[in-house]
């Protein structure tokens, strides 16, 4: 199993997890008519899916707790409760329970996002060697994105509702919060305009879209950003990096503000050039596939959108002719990842 940079994906099995149900589906996007290859069941409402290459094991956050997974044989190992356990299971974008996540280059910790009802979210760090979280640190409310530094050194999590970047000290654990509202905060809970999820550049780089009017641009060494106009005008969840250096960002369309149509945005970072994929439906997170047997790059883009539209399937997009092709994927696919095991 390989991955080039964080947001693309060698190999042609896609991982997705099931949102609305209690499995990861293993998806071959090389069979179009059957597509799903099996399923393995993780934890109620399963959210988000990390990979550790060198184990062959995957991390999945779910309502009931963190899923270990073994790529190789697709069985579960564990499904461990967190500290801070909910205390009823839920399914949807406001249950408790575990959001993002982040495994160590090393493999060695797992950073898992808990989202708490009523209370500001933690972030738990999971010891993969004891099998077990050791600890607990404050951050945000709803961290839907927990992202780690390409040297693994620091953790961060985009904490949707207030609009705040926390960075996790990995060696030290000093937990450092940085407001982050290039619109201001206004309408606080009710304000749109505030990022969902990061794309983690190789050189460190955070990369956050608000409402496809400005990405941010963020310097975890400065812990400061700056902002630059974009012209999706989409309410935007997902975003991606591809190998060449564009930003793949998922918009699902007029809401708080934004008075375009679902779409993907293709941002090159070089340039700031942007095109526009007009999409029917809301999808919540682009991935770049990089082994697509025709040889050409492509996007895909999760179905299980958490704010419109969310439909049981994904779509591959050509991210040169914009063709797209839907593969059926049950129970509202949120968030993926490619191997390249068969």
């Amino acid at each position: 199993m390989s991955r080039s940079i964080p947001g693309t994906g060698n190999g042609n099995i896609f991982v997705v997890t099931e949102s609305h149900g209690d499995k990861i589906a293993f998806v071959d996007l090389t069979n179009a008519s059957s597509p799903v290859q099996s399923e393995t069941v993780v934890g109620a409402a399963p959210w988000a899916i990390a990979v550790h290459e060198p184990s062959a094991r995957a991390y999945v956050t779910t309502a009931e707790g963190l899923a270990v997974v073994d790529l190789a044989s697709r069985e579960r190992l564990a499904l461990v409760s967190y500290l801070d356990h909910p205390a009823e299971i839920a399914y949807g974008e406001y249950r408790p329970g575990g959001t993002g996540l982040a495994v160590t280059p090393d493999g060695s910790a797992v950073y898992v996002g808990v989202h708490r009802e009523g209370l500001d979210s933690v972030v738990e760090r999971f010891d993969t060697a004891a099998g077990v979280f050791t600890d607990s640190f404050d951050v945000g409310l709803r961290p839907f994105d927990v992202q780690i530094s390409p040297s693994g050194h620091e953790v961060y999590t985009i904490d949707h509702d207030s609009f705040t970047l926390h960075t996790i000290d990995v060696a030290t654990h000093e937990v450092t919060r940085t407001l982050v509202a290039p619109f201001g905060t206004e309408g606080g809970l009710m304000s749109h305009y505030k990022p969902h999820y990061a794309a983690v550049a190789a050189d460190g780089t955070l990369y956050l879209p608000y409402q496809g009017k400005g990405l941010v641009t963020y310097s975890p060494a400065t812990k400061t950003y700056e902002t630059t106009p974009m012209t999706g005008d989409s309410h935007q969840h997902g975003v991606g990096l591809t190998a060449d250096g564009k930003l793949l960002v998922v918009g699902v369309g007029p809401i708080g503000g934004a008075t375009l149509g679902p779409s993907l945005t293709i941002h090159d970072l070089a340039t700031g050039n942007e095109v526009l994929v007009p999409l029917e439906k809301g999808h919540e997170h682009p991935v770049e596939w990089l082994d697509a047997p025709d040889g050409r790059p492509k996007a895909v883009l999760t179905g299980g959108s958490t704010s419109r539209g969310p439909w049981d399937g994904i779509a591959v997009i050509d991210l040169e002719t914009h063709d797209l092709t839907e593969f059926p994927v049950p129970n509202l696919p949120q968030m993926g990842v490619f191997i390249s095991t068969p």
